[in-house]
């Protein structure tokens, strides 16, 4: 019998994206189709660790080794049992987690990491195909009513585990469709909207109720809400982006990248919008800011025919790998390089926007640049400027990629008189209750934590689900991730 040598045989591979000439045509997710068995392949590398460090990589802790060991075996049913246990969502992250769990991956102190990513999303898809996935509404009803205030990552996952405990849930939505940061944030390369449509529709099925088109604060009373429901989980996002006040900011053509991606996300899906249209037809594009929503911006700038893309970072430029003070398993400082940025854009790091240039029209034809340098003074980084590298470029569309303050204090946070935290953010007891200063008030997610990752959102989700179940139970059987051997404890559900 052949022994399984793993990694030592078997490279890392990923599926190849398409040709960067045609899927800028079009807004279909990024990848070409990858057979099945070499993800099966992919799996074998994983090396079973004795201590998984990908585990505490993962925020939601997902089970890593044991779902991959089910695919070697491929048990597909198994795997998603497994992965199921700990992610409402695979199929999200699966597309757009940064993956901190293969950054932490034991193998890849010495070779390239397991993909751990990719096998997550098959293990999904085959789930789908094969009917692992239908709905599963509780068998018995609590008699609780819970709302949740806000349907993005973190509401959802709430209202997941909520539902799946046997209260009633209602979602309450601002926009016109449900999934915020998911359905209006990340373009639809990235995230096929069918898959959130297919997840939603799932959770409809199960019981989950949902309103769009209603604010909090704005359309209904937070305080009325309260009276109705037996507990509030406000999961509203971090909403309010960090703004560039710097001259010419009021010029047409300056927007924030939020305002950008939504309308591009609406236009694909179809769906009208009443502002005027933010296009990158034809246009110099500057974005301002190298994370990923940056990143998506040029995407999609590239995907509206844009005349040039820019892309700009005050910090310094990344190194291309691990320096001695970044060591493994702490998130590699590096650079890297998007599929979006691959499409056609010029980068730059260390350059600081100084003013918007404007004609008689007040429209955006050029925006004022310069180099800067860091340096330390009272133990702290300083940006001084590099003389003579300041120069004028031409720019009809500059969208603000920055970044996000804190949630929005008008409406609902200021009706119910919720104690923030020094950064905005709604204030929770600690990281354990997620209860706010307010009684039967919970909050979760980036309108708590602040600015942070869809895989962080949906562990908000579901550990601010189990406390809301203990307030109103006395206890709860909903899992949590602090539980490390839960999995251990009903390995025979797994096992056997």
């Amino acid at each position: 019998m052949k022994i399984n040598s793993g990694f030592k045989d078997i490279s890392r591979e990923l599926p190849d994206l398409r040709n960067p000439k045609i899927r800028i045509e079009d807004y279909k997710e990024l990848y070409e189709p990858f057979p099945k068995e070499k993800t099966h392949s992919q799996a074998l590398r994983c090396m079973d660790c004795g201590i998984p460090f990908c585990h505490s990589g993962c925020p939601l802790g997902n089970i890593i080794p044991e779902f991959n060991e089910a695919v070697q075996e491929e048990n597909w049913k198994l795997a998603y049992e497994i992965l199921a246990s700990t992610n409402n969502f695979p199929e999200f992250t699966g597309r757009i987690c940064p993956a901190p769990c293969e950054a932490a991956c034991v193998l890849g102190i010495i070779n390239s990491p397991v993909a751990i990513e990719h096998i997550e999303k098959t293990i999904m898809e085959v789930a789908y195909e094969q009917g692992f996935i239908s709905p599963k509404p509780p068998e018995i009803r609590t008699g609780k009513k819970i709302a949740v205030i806000g349907s993005g990552p973190s509401g959802l996952a709430a209202a997941v585990q909520l539902n799946k405990a046997g209260h009633s849930v209602k979602v309450f939505e601002r926009a016109d469709l449900p999934g915020g940061l998911l359905r209006y944030g990340i373009p639809d390369f990235k995230l096929d909207k069918k898959v959130l449509d297919r997840r939603i529709n799932l959770m409809k099925e199960e019981g989950i109720e949902f309103q769009c088109n209603t604010e909090i604060g704005v359309h209904l009373s937070a305080l009325d809400l309260e009276k109705e429901f037996d507990a509030l989980v406000l999961c509203g996002g971090s909403t309010i982006p960090r703004d560039l006040p710097i001259p010419g900011r009021e010029l047409k053509g300056v927007h924030f990248a939020m305002e950008f991606l939504e309308q591009s996300n609406k236009k694909v899906s179809g769906i009208p919008f009443s502002k005027s249209e933010i296009s990158a037809y034809n246009k110099n594009v500057l974005v301002i800011g190298g994370g990923d929503t940056g990143s998506d911006c040029v995407g999609t700038s590239n995907r509206q025919k844009a005349k040039s893309v820019s892309q700009i970072e005050l910090l310094v430029k990344p190194p291309l790998h691990r320096e001695a003070k970044n060591p493994w398993p702490l998130w590699p400082m590096i650079l890297r390089t998007s599929s979006s940025h691959e499409e056609g854009c010029d980068r730059n790091w260390s350059v600081q926007t100084k003013r918007f240039i404007g004609n008689d029209q007040q429209e955006l034809i050029g925006v004022e640049l310069v180099d800067i340098e860091w340096k330390m003074e009272g133990g702290r980084p300083v940006s001084v400027e590099k003389e003579g590298t300041a120069r004028i470029i031409p720019c009809e569309l500059a969208l603000l990629a920055i970044g996000f303050m804190h949630p929005a204090h008008k409406g609902a946070l200021e009706e119910l008189g919720l104690d923030l935290d020094p950064r905005g953010n709604v204030k929770t007891a600690n990281d354990k209750t997620f209860s706010t200063s307010r009684n039967k008030v919970f909050s979760a997610g980036d309108m708590r934590r602040g600015q942070s990752l869809v895989v962080w959102a949906i562990s908000e989700g579901r550990e601010a689900a189990r406390q809301v179940d203990m307030f109103l139970m006395g206890e709860s059987r909903l899992e949590t991730k602090d539980e490390s051997f839960w999995v251990m404890e009903n390995e025979n559900q797994f096992f056997s």
